[in-house]
């Protein structure tokens, strides 16, 4: 990142962009564009990004529009200490790529044992019903760490790549504002 310079970067992280490598040159854009564009992961995986965008689109809707593949793959490949994962909010130990790779291993597995197919294959409603499963940690032989929490921490991430840009504050009615003005106290 060192590349785009300090200013670059605030700027864009103002806006929910981020730093992404396009032909090794780094760019500034959102997970969105970075998805419309066809911009290649950098850590995860073809499959990894796939499922986390049916995950991600199960769990909010819009959240595969709006590059949660790009945006987690992005974010597990910056320092630990400057990550906008969820995982680094839960306290999970870096890297945190393993989070999400072990993540993906259980949902497909889960899906395989209830549905006969890796989770990005199955219907919409078949997602919704597992997903919903997932959050209740009533997945059989569920293996790795607890649904619920896989549940809560991809969410919040899908939640953040869809509302956590200034788009995402109009389309819920919220002013964005990079700062807020301190309350005067008399």
């Amino acid at each position: 990142m060192a590349g785009i310079g300090r200013r670059g970067f605030v700027k864009g992280a103002t806006v929910g962009a981020l730093a992404f490598a396009v032909g090794g040159v780094e760019i500034i854009m959102t997970a969105q564009e970075a998805r419309a564009r066809g911009v290649p992961l950098r850590l995860l995986d073809g499959h990894q990004g796939e499922a986390l965008e049916a995950l991600g689109e199960t769990l909010v809707p819009s959240a595969r529009e709006a590059g949660i593949a790009h945006f987690i793959d992005q974010q597990l490949s910056v320092p630990p200490t400057e990550s906008l994962l969820q995982a680094r909010i839960f306290n999970f130990r870096p890297p945190f790529a393993d989070f999400y790779r072990s993540a993906i291993v259980a949902v497909d597995a889960g899906s395989n044992k209830m549905f006969g197919r890796d989770f990005v294959l199955l219907s919409t409603a078949d997602q919704r019903a597992f997903v919903d499963l997932m959050r209740q940690n009533k997945v059989e032989g569920w293996t790795g760490r607890p649904g619920a929490l896989v549940y809560a921490v991809l969410r919040a991430d899908a939640v953040d790549v869809v509302y956590g840009t200034m788009e995402g504050y109009e389309a819920l009615g919220i002013p964005y504002m990079p700062h807020i003005p301190p309350e005067k106290r008399w």
